[in-house]
């Protein structure tokens, strides 16, 4: 089972979102902007990937920060705290399968290939 966690008006996310409908994968949806993300599940896709990965830098949430908000994040802690206080942040979308991270970001080729049929 895919678990798809974005938030449900972003562009990328909606690509994605219509890329596994018109292949016929099944998924559930989670919005951690309306539904919230937990500290847990923050650590765990930091098992994957970096806590630089997971922040968009290049998003306008982020762009949006202070300067001395933005130099506040140095760590992982730093940045699951950031996350959770704004959900907006967090790169979209990230696919999880059967619980374990499988993909970040959307990418047509990639998504091919983890998710041949």
């Amino acid at each position: 089972m895919l678990t798809v966690y974005g938030i449900s008006n972003c562009d990328t996310v909606k690509k994605t979102l219509n890329w596994l409908k018109a292949k016929g994968l099944g998924y559930v949806f989670y919005d951690y902007k309306k539904q919230g993300i937990s500290a847990n599940k923050l650590s765990e896709w930091l098992k994957s990937y970096d806590w630089t990965q997971l922040v968009n830098r290049a998003g306008t949430t982020w762009k949006k920060l202070s300067d001395d908000e933005k130099a506040a994040v140095q760590n992982p802690e730093a940045a699951i705290e950031l996350m959770m206080s704004k959900p907006s942040i967090i790169k979209r979308p990230l696919i999880e399968q059967n619980g374990v991270v499988v993909s970040l970001g959307f990418d047509e080729k990639k998504m091919e290939v983890l998710f041949q049929k």
